[in-house]
């Protein structure tokens, strides 16, 4: 079985949930197996370090960014391999000292998202990481807070990619996923 069937298995699916017509993918079980775990946090690994770091100049990834809230449980050790630093994206009013704020559309309505302004320095290559893309409106936000700031983004990772919903699209750079659904 390869690593994406083996994570792909570890998925468990709520059908009616947040609402109904939503069948949501749920990511906790592959955190409760400890092998599965670091399948996952491997699997990433091994993507970047064969194709993503060579295809860029700097031939290394500077910072991590893990989208408000399930980046912040794979970016850390993401960022602490790779030897780079972490980064958070967060709800607007989370983050202590002056921040950068950038808006994306929801379901229903808007939202915004958060960067503290010394957070990333002009000319650092940046991955961005969360769980699943969607429709790509808090990627994209994402990334607009990395570019505020002067960094470059390389590659978005997610573990889960709707790709019915085109969210990559929206993209400043490639979208890898592990797990492509149309459902």
């Amino acid at each position: 079985m390869s690593d994406v069937e083996y994570l792909r298995s570890k998925l468990t699916s709520h059908p009616d949930f947040p609402q109904k017509g939503i069948v949501f993918l749920d990511i906790f079980p592959i955190l409760r197996d400890p092998i599965a775990f670091e399948t996952l946090i491997t699997h990433f690994l091994y993507h970047l370090t064969s194709h993503t770091i060579p295809s860029i100049p700097s031939k290394k990834i500077d910072v991590v960014v893990g989208l408000d809230a399930r980046g912040f449980l794979l970016g850390p050790i993401i960022a602490l391999r790779l030897g780079a630093a972490f980064v958070p994206v967060r709800k607007t009013g989370k983050l202590p000292g002056t921040c950068e704020t950038a808006t994306y559309e929801k379901e229903y309505g808007t939202d915004s998202f958060e960067m503290q302004s010394d957070a990333i320095k002009p000319g650092q290559s940046v991955i961005i990481v969360d769980d699943l893309i969607a429709t790509g409106g808090s990627a994209k936000a994402a990334g607009e807070l990395v570019a505020k700031l002067g960094g470059k983004t390389v590659e978005y990772l997610f573990i889960i990619e709707l790709l019915f919903l085109k969210g990559g699209s929206k993209l400043d750079a490639s979208v890898y996923s592990i797990v492509q659904s149309n459902d």
